[in-house]
């Protein structure tokens, strides 16, 4: 970063306030040509060379950035009300980091919370698209830089020298005569009574004593010894447990209900309602709840899936599959790709409370686009939008899911009918059976080649139509007549945008089409990208093969990226790629580019029979992922350790979405409905070795890095699974074709005996 000059605010307040003017949006094609550089020669234009949806974020964010303020508190502490979403990935404890950084005050002594739905922060409110680090970069660092600013003004007052001769150091202004005085005792003194605009520089990178050090989370102690609050912690009075009795098919209706008064007599329950989306039921305990809910005698209208399967379901996508065009005049590599429908999968069940009286509404819940629920809770109650209070509780997991606001605005209609406070929580089914979904997609992909040229690469992506109505939607558009995309539709927009091609392989496209609005989807963890780049990883492996080439040194040869292929060298490096291997095992590698970050990763994976038919005791087993090297290049990484998990957690993702998660449905409705039967990655499909690399700084800010690692696990893994068993997959999960649980009954289930196993579907 060039050491400017930047502007802010010191905001009339008690104590010292400050903020940013604004952050402008990365000059991505800057970047983006200086790095166009690669032996395969320069590619078609990629839109993400010139601006990505991060960019786009960025763009929309900017002009509000102002109103995020950084407060220095008269007993030493710096807080900061963030307006984003903690879900677990740690940005809370990063953006402490900047702001201890620019400030030099322990990090332990900065307060991170999470701000409440604010309108006027339009789209800087918004979590998503690994955006958050990205955004909020400069604006959070210009904020606390023009608070130092001003306390050293202020202790120059009190301590009767000059500026220039003070510092800063773990929250004390210190003189270079030995005075000194502390930054809570300067609180008052330089706050302002009119808001004034000031000019401030930020430190340089070479400066930097917290921003690329390896932190442990702010958070970490309350959340191992249960202290940390979630929404179903949070002391609403009144709030008692509340579920509902849903549907058996997907978006069913209630038509009518046979034992209303029954279910009210029983123990411990307060009130029965039919809403929106079933049979709401609030009691004393959440057990009450169960037993009322399964009690209930509903009679139900048809879903908007009503009678599909999975078999359907792809006949529709492929009927809505673009044309290829005509075949190439040259040698091709093409191939077709499946994959099924998956959940989220977040730890943290889907919850809100609300209480909504007297013609207003208060709402907590965990939530990645407050202003957007608040705007559409206020419409459904017929409220102002002035009346409803939204707060943005700590969040445990996400993955796109808390992007929707499904049980704040379910919670908020429960409150209204009953008049009373509502602790709502999904059952773990309900998240299974009527939750969000990635949708069930299909991408086509042909290559053409000659020689040791590749001449053209064309993609389609079809899928069940992806809900971005949350916040996405209107950040777009707001730029859109910024942005190089033409008149597009949204979906598309999206799409282009996110969607990076580090091959330079001559005359390319991508399209995506979408179908079938019947589902309740969502932006599952990095939306498309983990399918697009797992179909087009498997054909460079099938090309490389055709051309003789071994995949390490093909994809080194077509990367147009200098950083793409320095991770790529060194997973290759680190994996010990091409070692020795029994038959049935074999090595995977992959690599994927996003949001100015880029990403490779080694696996090996064992497909031996002995392995696939061991017995496991919580499912089928299969093959083994047994060793994993990650190398992640963010460009600036801000905290490194909490980098390092991010791509844990991404290998998770990975492997689980190409081995054994997914969703199947069957005559309208999912038929998973807990843990025991969604497989996400278990204990024994996890690599015994890990090994994440971080990259050195390559960039003085950072990339995205919240979603970056799922798509080439994802697609490693499957690349394989292909080497160790001699056949490219085409179908995922690979273990989607074999069900292998009995599927629980719909709820509310008709119990057959007191231990028919029921209790595992909550």
């Amino acid at each position: 970063m060039r050491r400017r000059q930047l502007l802010g605010y010191v905001l009339a307040a008690p104590t010292l306030v400050a903020a940013a003017e604004l952050a402008p949006a990365r000059e991505a094609a800057a970047a983006g040509a200086a790095d166009a550089e690669g032996d395969g020669g320069l590619p078609s234009l990629d839109i993400t060379e010139v601006v990505d949806l991060n960019d786009a974020l960025t763009l929309a964010a900017a002009p509000t950035s102002a109103l995020i303020t950084v407060q220095v508190n008269k007993d030493g502490t710096v807080s900061f009300a963030l307006p984003r979403a903690e879900v677990g990935q740690g940005i809370t404890t990063s953006t402490a980091m900047l702001i201890a950084e620019e400030l030099d005050v322990p990090l332990d002594r900065v307060h991170v919370t999470l701000a409440d739905a604010r309108p006027e922060l339009l789209f800087n409110q918004l979590t998503g698209a690994s955006n958050t680090t990205i955004a909020t970069y400069t604006p959070v660092r210009v904020a606390a830089a023009i608070a130092r600013g001003r306390l050293l003004e202020a202790a120059a007052v009190e301590l009767g020298t000059v500026v220039h001769e003070l510092e800063i150091k773990a929250g004390v202004v210190l003189s270079s005569l030995g005075k000194s005085i502390g930054i809570g005792d300067l609180a008052e003194k330089a706050a302002s009574d009119t808001t004034q605009k000031a000019v401030t520089r930020l430190k340089s990178a070479d400066r930097f004593s917290v921003i690329g050090t390896a932190q442990s989370r702010i958070d970490a102690r309350d959340a191992v010894t249960g202290r940390k609050k979630f929404a179903m912690d949070l002391d609403v009075p009144d709030a008692l447990p509340t579920m509902v009795c849903r549907p058996p098919t997907i978006n069913g209706k209630v038509a009518s209900v046979a034992n209303l008064d029954t279910v009210r007599a029983m123990p411990g329950v307060t009130d029965v309602a039919t809403v929106s989306t079933g049979v709401a039921v609030r009691a004393r305990t959440f057990g009450q709840c169960i037993d009322a809910v399964r009690a209930l005698e509903v009679s139900w209208k048809g879903g908007t899936a009503e009678g599909k399967s999975d078999d359907d379901v792809l006949k529709e996508l492929k009927a809505a599959e673009l044309p290829m065009g005509l075949p190439p005049l040259t040698r091709s590599v093409e191939a077709s790709f499946t994959f099924h429908f998956r959940g989220n999968s977040a730890l943290e069940p889907n919850c809100a409370i609300a209480d909504v009286r007297s013609g207003k509404a208060e709402i907590w819940a965990g939530l990645k686009s407050p202003i957007v629920a608040r705007q559409t809770i206020a419409a459904r109650l017929g409220l102002p939008v002035g009346a409803v209070t939204v707060h943005v509780a700590q969040s445990g997991g996400s993955f796109g899911r808390k992007l929707f606001f499904d049980a704040a605005l379910e919670a908020a209609e429960v409150s209204q009918k009953m008049g009373k406070p509502v602790r709502l929580m999904w059952h773990r089914a309900d998240d299974a059976r009527q939750g969000r979904v990635h949708p069930m997609a299909t991408s086509r992909v042909r290559v053409a080649y000659a020689g040791d040229k590749v001449l053209s690469y064309k993609q389609r992506h079809t899928g069940v139509a992806t809900d971005l109505g949350h916040g996405f939607g209107e950040a777009l558009t707001a730029v859109a007549a910024k942005l190089p995309v033409g008149d597009i539709g949204f979906s598309e927009t999206f799409f282009q945008l996110s969607q990076s091609m580090p091959y330079a392989f001559g005359a390319y496209s991508r399209l995506l089409n979408e179908t079938d609005k019947g589902f309740n989807t969502g932006s599952m963890r990095n939306v498309y990208s983990p399918d697009v780049t797992c179909a087009r990883e498997l054909i460079v492996d099938r090309l490389a093969e055709k051309m003789g080439k071994d995949p390490v040194a093909f994809r080194r040869d077509f990367l147009h990226h200098d950083r793409a292929r320095a991770v790529l060298d060194k997973v290759a490096e680190a994996g010990q790629w091409g070692r020795s291997l029994p038959e049935g095992v074999a090595q995977g590698v992959a690599v994927h580019t996003e949001y100015h970050s880029a990403n490779a990763v080694l696996v090996e994976i064992d497909c031996r029979p002995e392995t696939v038919n061991r017995p496991i005791r919580d499912g089928v087993a299969g093959p083994r992922v047994t060793k994993a090297v990650c190398a992640v290049d963010v460009g600036l990484a801000v905290n490194p350790r909490g980098l390092e998990a991010q791509m844990m957690g991404c290998l998770m993702d990975g492997i689980a979405q190409t081995l054994t998660s997914s969703l199947h449905l069957k005559d309208g409705h999912f038929l998973e409905a807990s843990w025991d039967n969604y497989f996400y990655t278990r204990q024994w499909n996890t690599p015994p070795e890990l090994d994440v690399i971080v990259m050195p700084n390559t960039s003085e800010r950072p990339g995205g890095a919240g979603e970056l690692g799922v798509a080439a696990s994802m697609a490693a893994v499957a690349c394989a699974y292909g080497r160790a068993t001699g056949t490219m997959p085409t179908t995922f999960p690979i273990n989607h074709g074999t069900l292998s649980f009995t599927p629980k009954p719909t709820v509310p289930p008709v119990p057959q005996s007191p231990t028919d196993g029921l209790d595992h579907a909550i």
